[in-house]
């Protein structure tokens, strides 16, 4: 496995090669930032690229709060939005240049799987020198994010010819939702799978109050994830009190009125936090495709967790929500919205819950995980034929 996000954190990568290497395949990672001691589940090995952490203004370290103003700020902030495409794509070659140099000093394997874009060539390269089966995984819409910086609409268009150009190599494609895998294959790649980003299921049913205490957005806090809306749906619903936990991007300024900011915790841990609070929120702007598209890992841990949501009424997300009967749906953007939306879910509180509960049986980690070693046994199968 070749990718270029910190293993340690990319709870994706970690269960598909504990999954693989439960069902008998050796696996190794290629991967970034891999802290120290570091162990993969089951037996998998990894090995770390490091990557340049990317272009810091102001003063640098993460803060939730308000920015700083001047015209030297804005200076800096327009070079910054000017430079960063040039910026990130220089970065994603230079851990690719050393990351090549890694996967040459190995002895060759029998199949090379690239997670997202930015890993495909390299992968590709190394599947044919090694005459191996290539496999794409596709965690997102590569080139339909919504993404810092200037817009850059050729590099777009260009993107995606040479995406599918290399993905017709693959033997088959992962992605993470059924909206992307019908776009992949509207672009003419044949076999596209779907490997929802779910969490293993809970060891026991979650003891939830008759009534929510409140409301948890955790993950990341940066652009595109509504919070700016949050907040203000925060100071509607006061007192019910809004929390947020995450790790916050460089350079990402909000005001966080009401919002209660708690402690990063563990993925497990965040659980607890979410049953005590008891509504989770899955919050995406409609900026781009790829958001429109998207089943963010926060709807299937409120799903393992036993708490319903709150989300942004995205196609994706609304396909799956009422489907299931997860959560409510706001309009992405509009505080008032989603304010509503949580008086809503509050009014019919037990009926949500009743629905997160049935939905675990199928939401679950243990069953992607077959349809991934299902995969790699066809696989196995074509070769030996």
């Amino acid at each position: 496995m070749v990718a270029q996000s910190p293993i340690a954190g990319d709870s994706r990568i970690l269960r598909e090669a504990a999954a693989l290497t439960a069902a008998g395949h050796s696996v190794h990672v290629v991967g970034r930032d891999v802290p120290e001691g570091f162990a993969m589940e089951g037996g998998a090995t990894v090995e770390s690229v490091s990557r340049s952490a990317g272009l810091r203004g102001g003063n640098g370290g993460p803060a939730v709060g308000h920015g700083r103003q001047g015209v030297k700020v804005l200076v800096q902030r327009f070079g910054r939005w000017l430079l960063l495409p040039e910026h990130r794509l220089r970065t994603e070659k230079q851990w690719r240049t050393a990351a090549a140099a890694r996967l040459a000093a190995l002895e060759p394997f029998e199949v090379v799987h690239a997670h997202d874009f930015n890993t495909l060539e390299l992968a590709a390269s190394f599947a044919s020198e090694w005459s191996a089966t290539l496999v794409y995984d596709s965690h997102e819409l590569w080139f339909d994010r919504a993404l810092p910086g200037r817009p850059t609409p050729l590099w777009r268009i260009r993107g995606r010819r040479f995406e599918l150009g290399l993905a017709r190599q693959a033997r088959v494609v992962f992605t993470v939702s059924d909206g992307i895998a019908a776009r992949l294959r509207e672009r003419g790649l044949p076999d596209v799978r779907v490997i929802r980003n779910t969490f293993p299921r809970a060891s026991a049913v979650a003891e939830l109050p008759s009534s929510p205490a409140g409301l948890l957005y955790a993950g990341r806090v940066g652009a595109g994830r509504d919070l700016p809306a949050v907040v203000e749906a925060a100071r509607q619903l006061a007192p019910f009190p809004t929390l947020l936990m995450g790790s916050v991007d460089p350079n990402y300024r909000l005001g966080l009125g009401p919002v209660q900011k708690v402690p990063e915790t563990s993925i497990d841990e965040v659980d607890r936090v979410l049953q005590d609070s008891g509504i989770s929120l899955v919050t995406l702007t409609n900026t781009c495709e790829n958001h429109r598209l998207a089943l963010p890992n926060k709807l299937f841990h409120a799903v393992r967790a036993g708490v319903p949501v709150v989300a942004a009424d995205l196609p994706e997300l609304r396909a799956v929500i009422t489907k299931y009967h997860l959560g409510t749906l706001y309009e992405p953007g509009n505080a008032a919205s989603l304010a509503a939306a949580v008086r809503s879910l509050i009014a019919d509180y037990a009926g949500y819950v009743a629905g997160v509960r049935a939905a675990a049986d199928e939401l679950n980690w243990e069953h992607d995980a077959e349809l991934l070693v299902a995969a790699y046994s066809s696989l196995a199968a074509t070769a030996a034929s």
